[in-house]
């Protein structure tokens, strides 16, 4: 009961830490912008009906409660899950758990809150949060095990998948650089989909071709990537031990690419529009090209399999 105590305990100060990490954030953008407590006056007029600073000082409040209150149960997930709190841990939080709690609750008060601050900037603030949040709790539990990028020494397949999404992800970004700066627009494919993805935007002439923008974007490409490269991974290691595994491998391509156009045209069709349907079409073959051509010259032993499986392989 007394080491529950203490979890909880850690987790609220770590939240608290992270609370601060994300005020500290926009107060740096606020004063960017010439008004220091835009941000807070904002929420606090939205949340609270009232922007006073009786009201900005209560929301200052709510808002650290809340980070407080975050921090104790993500402390309390972790220990009940045997996880260690790393920088990869950190950043899940940041970006799946504090981005999910911020726009759920913004859904909830009201639909359109969710564009009330910049996608971009909510984003790297809670990933920031996260993974101040996830270095407290490793520093407190006084663990030897490594921190950062030198976890992923343990975890070969995890690490091995990472490298081969920043791979594809590579591939893609420079395929669409050398388009949109052939055409005149240079990075205006990510700025298109950051401002989708972030902003809403529901039409060209919405595109914001802004730092925070592509930055926020970038982000969520690479990490998107991260875990195909993951996927994929995993898929050549089973390759490797049945090699008649092959025609389901395809199959689940098929279906991924489906899955994503539809995906796309979901969330806006006139994204594939500007971009190019060509383009996407093309880049999608880039990154898995240069994914499977990774993977083939790195594993061997996906090389020798290949080569003895009979032509008439069945599934």
């Amino acid at each position: 009961m007394e080491r529950r105590s203490t979890t909880l305990f850690h987790g609220a100060v770590g939240g608290l830490l992270a609370g601060a990490v994300v005020a500290l954030w926009f107060l740096l953008v606020d004063v960017a912008r010439g008004d220091p407590l835009a941000t807070p006056e904002l929420l606090a007029r939205q949340l609270l009906g009232e922007s006073t600073l009786p009201m900005v000082m209560a929301y200052t409040v709510l808002h650290f409660g809340v980070f407080a209150a975050l921090g104790a149960a993500a402390a309390g997930f972790l220990a009940a899950a045997g996880l260690r709190p790393g920088l990869l841990v950190g950043a899940v939080i940041g970006v799946g758990a504090l981005d999910a709690i911020y726009y759920g609750v913004l859904l909830t008060v009201d639909a359109d809150l969710v564009t009330l601050l910049p996608g971009p900037h909510v984003l790297l603030a809670n990933l920031a949060a996260g993974m101040v949040l996830a270095t407290y709790l490793h520093r407190v539990s006084g663990e030897g095990a490594p921190l950062g990028p030198a976890v992923l020494r343990g975890h070969p397949l995890l690490t091995a998948g990472i490298v081969t999404g920043l791979v594809g992800g590579f591939a893609v970004a420079v395929w669409f650089l050398i388009l949109d700066t052939f055409a005149g627009r240079p990075l205006y494919t990510p700025a298109a989909l950051g401002s989708l993805v972030f902003l809403g935007a529901s039409g060209p002439g919405e595109v914001q071709l802004s730092a925070a923008v592509i930055a926020g974007y970038t982000v969520l490409h690479f990490a998107v990537f991260a875990v195909a490269g993951l996927a994929l991974t995993w898929v050549a290691r089973q390759l490797e031990r049945t090699p008649a595994f092959w025609l389901i491998a395809f199959m689940a391509f098929v279906i991924l690419e489906g899955v994503f156009l539809g995906g796309a045209l979901a969330l806006g069709a006139w994204v594939l529009g500007a971009v190019g349907v060509w383009a996407v079409g093309v880049g999608n073959v880039v990154a898995v090209a240069s994914m499977a051509g990774w993977l083939w010259g790195m594993r061997p032993e996906l090389r020798r399999q290949f080569r003895a499986v009979p032509a008439n392989t069945r599934v």
